[in-house]
């Protein structure tokens, strides 16, 4: 075995008997996270360059607290702290640019109204909470708009899923919208992420924060 290799399985196992003695560290926990190096230069592991890799595909930088503020008041928005701490940090880039995309943030914002009112003219979408099914298209629009303008907001993320507004707090579920399909697609942002990005098939947590009509939708569906 050569001088560097001998040197770097005896740091390698100093490196993991103190581990084990100081117990498991968390992967996210940077400030505990253990790095390994060799005459000062950092042991990158093939999963660690793919990872990199990876997040340069899938992750820009994020915004500036002024980006973001413009972005919440020109379209009536208020993000839930999870989604500003992480759009800070970095945003997704198949993701809308909360700066320059208006038309499509706006066709997206108009979306789940458009879908459900199509359904209810096309597949028979009628709640009974919604009393008698009114006669006149638009009456019926004015009835399921008010019923949307009632719900919490939902916040456009990648292409049709949704991150909604309300309760003001980190953990809301992330919905897949598509007109009266609505489903959960991620029980927290950090779970949709790994959905969306690297892992559709994974099961969802047994348990959901319920969203007022959004969830309902998800339920009446099955």
């Amino acid at each position: 075995m050569s001088p560097n290799r001998r040197k770097f399985s005896a740091m390698l196992g100093a490196t993991l008997a103190a581990a084990s003695a100081a117990g498991a560290v968390s992967s996210n926990d940077k400030s505990k996270s253990i790095q390994i190096t060799v005459d000062g230069e950092p042991i990158i592991s093939e999963f660690e360059r793919r990872r990199r890799r990876q997040d340069s595909r899938t992750w820009a930088d994020g915004y500036t607290q002024g980006e973001l503020d413009t972005a919440q008041a020109r379209y009536d928005l208020v993000f839930p702290p999870d989604l500003v701490a992480l759009l800070r940090e970095k945003r997704p880039v198949l993701g809308y640019d909360w700066r320059t995309d208006d038309k499509a943030i706006r066709e997206m914002l108009a979306w789940p109204l458009e879908g459900l009112l199509f359904d209810v003219e096309n597949a028979g979408l009628w709640w009974p909470e919604w009393g008698e099914r009114p006669a006149r298209v638009e009456e019926r629009a004015e009835v399921v708009g008010r019923v949307v303008a009632q719900a919490p907001k939902l916040i456009p993320l990648i292409s049709h899923r949704y991150l909604p507004s309300d309760p003001h707090e980190a953990g809301n579920p992330v919905f897949s919208v598509y007109q009266s399909d609505v489903i959960y697609y991620g029980a927290d942002l950090a779970d949709y992420f790994e959905r969306e990005l690297m892992d559709p098939h994974r099961p969802l947590p047994g348990h959901i924060r319920h969203i007022r009509f959004w969830s309902e939708l998800v339920d009446r569906n099955g």
